[in-house]
């Protein structure tokens, strides 16, 4: 089953099990698909969909971050319960000491021995942990190993 049938079926769960705030953030990330879908005026793959995700969780993420420093925690708890519901629908996520040893390999692979190559390093290796560790993370691991 792929992911836009997953989400689909936890849709049609949702509903019947009444759980209102999970059946509005499922149909939120439905939107968003479609939106992209319409834009492109295709189907979705399951990388697509992915990439959405991942950017809807940076989002609401973010959104945390700037809520917990207004000290609105009646928004917190929301956007808490968002991104646990859209984390079940991405892929197991890398452990630091996983992500560790695929920078060295890539490191290895391009030849990069300078933060000068940062780039060509990122981009070797973004393709490689796509929707499977933060982007974040993975930078300041790729600068750590550069200096």
């Amino acid at each position: 089953m792929d992911l836009s049938q997953r989400l689909n079926e936890d849709m049609k769960q949702a509903m019947k099990s009444q759980d209102k705030f999970k059946l509005s953030t499922i149909r939120m990330i439905r939107s968003a698909i479609k939106n992209v879908e319409i834009d492109v005026k295709r189907t979705l793959n399951d990388d697509e969909v992915l990439e959405i995700l991942s950017r809807e969780i940076k989002q609401r993420k973010d959104a945390l971050q700037e809520f917990e420093k207004a000290s609105r925690f009646d928004l917190v708890d929301n956007v808490k319960a968002e991104i646990d519901i859209l984390s079940v629908y991405l892929p197991a996520q890398l452990s630091e000491e996983e992500l560790q040893v695929i920078v060295q390999e890539t490191i290895q692979e391009s030849g990069a021995s300078s933060k000068a190559e940062m780039g060509k390093v990122m981009a070797a290796l973004m393709p490689k942990v796509k929707g499977r560790a933060d982007g974040k993370l993975v930078n300041a691991i790729v600068q750590q190993h550069l200096q």
